[in-house]
C-alpha cells in the first residue's frame, strides 16, 4: 500500500511540472477531420449511370463505399434474405452446434406441395421423409435459391422457421444494421420484411469475414439433387472480364430483380448491390457497371499491418524504458489508383508522456492517414505488448529524469 501511494504521488507531481512546462508538440499537428466528408475521388470520372432503384458499392477490406444511391432506402429483399440465412447456417456450423455431414429428415413443412406460397418459386424439390446431408441443403441455399431448402434447415437449427427468424433479427442487432427486418427464412414477399442496399453490403462483407467457409460455395456454378441438375442463378459467375465468386440473386414482384455480387483484382474485393433492377439481364449488366468503374479507377493497398511495429515511443515508470505501438488490426485504404505514394502516415498521442502500467492493445493515440493534404482514414495506435510498472527506484529515477526533461527540455 505504502509503495502504490508513493507511486501515485510521484506520478502526480510529474503531472503537475508538465502542466507548467512549455507545450510539447507530438509528431502530427494535423487536426483531427470528419473522414465521412473527405472525397477521396481526385481526376476521378463519377460512376455509370445505373438505371435500378438503388445500389451500393463497397470496399470489403476498407468498407470504403466508392458509390451509392438510395442505399438506405428500405426494399423487399426477395431472395438476398437468404444471405442471411447462410449466415446463421454458416456461424451453427462454425460454432460446433451442427455439423455439414448431419443428416436432415425433411418434414411436411419443407415440402413443396404442401405450401401454397412456394408456387412457382425456387426450390430444390425435396420431399418429406428423405434424408438429406446439411451440405447439400446448403447448397440447395446458396446455389438454387431453394425455399424449401431453408425450411429444412431453419426446422433443423431452431426447431421452427420462427425461432430461426429470430436468429436472424439477433445478427440484424449484433451487426449493427439500420434498415433490416426479416419475416421469413426464405424472402418470399412478407408484410414488414425490409433490407437495403447498405445493408445487404454489410451481410455480405459479414458472411465473407466470418464464415468463409459457407462463402467458398457461393462460386459453384452447378448443383444437382435428386437428378435435377440447376445452375447457380448469379449469371456473373461466368463473366470472362470480372473474378466473380458470389454472391446471390433474388427477384419477386414487390422486390424487383435485385443482385448482390461480389469480385477480386489481386488484394481488392469489391461488394455490389443493385436493388429493383427491371430483368435479371439487368442487374447483371448494372452490377458489372460498377464492379468495373471500381476497378478501374480505385485500389486498396495495406500500409500497415497490426504485427509490425509502427513506432516506438519512452515509457516512463516501466519495467521497460520503451514501448512499441502499431495498429490494432491491419489497414486497408481504399484509394485513387495510383495515388498510394502519395499517402502519408502520421500520429498523435493521446497524452504527451506514456506510463506504465500498460496493457496489449491499449489505445494510447491516433494513426493518421492522409492523401492531399485530407485526412482519409484513422485508426486506434495501440501498445504491442504488456509494460510493467517498474519499481520504486525506477519511478523514482523516471521522475527526476522527467523533471528536468520539461523544464530543461
Amino acid at each position: 500500500m505504502k509503495y502504490i501511494t508513493t507511486f501515485s504521488l510521484i506520478k502526480n507531481i510529474v503531472l503537475i511540472s508538465i502542466s507548467i512546462s512549455i507545450s510539447i508538440i507530438i509528431i502530427s499537428t494535423t487536426s483531427f477531420a470528419n473522414t465521412d466528408d473527405v472525397n477521396l475521388i481526385t481526376m476521378i470520372p463519377s460512376e455509370p449511370k445505373i438505371n435500378v432503384k438503388a445500389y451500393i458499392l463497397m470496399d470489403y477490406n476498407s468498407g470504403k463505399v466508392l458509390a451509392e444511391n438510395n442505399a438506405d432506402v428500405r426494399h423487399a429483399p426477395a431472395s438476398l434474405t437468404k444471405i442471411m440465412t447462410s449466415y446463421v447456417i454458416g456461424q451453427a456450423v462454425k460454432l460446433g452446434k451442427i455439423s455439414v455431414d448431419d443428416k436432415v429428415i425433411i418434414s411436411n413443412d419443407a415440402w413443396a406441395t404442401n405450401n401454397p406460397i412456394f408456387k412457382g418459386s425456387s426450390l430444390m424439390f425435396l420431399k418429406p421423409g428423405d434424408t438429406v446431408p446439411v451440405f447439400k441443403l446448403i447448397r440447395g441455399i446458396d446455389l438454387q435459391s431453394g425455399n424449401d431448402a431453408c425450411v429444412a434447415m431453419a426446422d433443423y437449427i431452431a426447431g421452427n422457421q420462427d425461432f430461426f427468424v429470430n436468429l436472424m433479427n439477433n445478427y440484424v442487432t449484433t451487426l449493427r444494421l439500420q434498415n433490416t427486418y426479416f419475416k421469413t427464412v426464405h424472402g418470399l414477399d412478407a408484410d414488414q420484411q425490409y433490407s437495403s442496399a447498405r445493408d445487404m453490403a454489410l451481410i455480405s462483407q459479414a458472411l465473407i469475414h466470418d464464415v468463409p467457409n459457407e462463402y467458398a460455395i457461393y462460386k459453384e456454378k452447378e448443383f444437382t439433387f435428386n437428378n435435377i441438375r440447376q445452375l447457380n442463378r448469379n449469371g456473373l459467375l461466368w463473366d470472362q472480364d470480372l473474378k466473380v465468386d458470389g454472391i446471390k440473386t433474388g427477384h419477386t414482384l414487390a422486390a424487383g430483380y435485385n443482385l448482390v455480387a461480389s469480385a477480386t483484382e489481386g488484394q481488392m474485393r469489391l461488394i455490389s448491390v443493385v436493388l429493383g433492377s427491371k430483368s435479371f439481364k439487368e442487374r447483371e449488366i448494372e452490377s458489372k457497371k460498377l464492379l468495373t468503374w471500381g476497378f478501374r479507377f480505385f485500389e486498396t493497398i495495406v500500409p500497415l499491418k497490426a504485427n509490425k511495429e509502427f513506432i516506438s515511443k519512452p515509457t516512463w515508470f516501466g519495467n521497460d524504458n520503451t514501448v512499441q505501438l502499431s495498429a490494432a488490426k491491419d489497414v486497408y485504404l481504399t484509394i485513387p489508383r495510383g495515388k498510394g505514394p502519395d499517402v502519408k502516415v502520421s500520429y498523435t498521442l493521446n497524452t504527451p508522456e506514456i506510463y506504465a502500467p500498460l496493457v496489449t492493445n491499449q489505445v494510447v493515440g491516433t494513426i493518421n492517414f492522409q492523401l492531399d493534404g485530407k485526412i482519409i482514414a484513422q485508426h486506434p495506435l495501440v501498445v504491442m505488448k504488456e509494460v510493467k510498472q517498474g519499481s520504486i527506484f525506477k519511478c523514482f529515477i523516471d521522475y527526476i529524469k522527467l523533471v528536468f526533461h520539461h523544464l530543461f527540455g
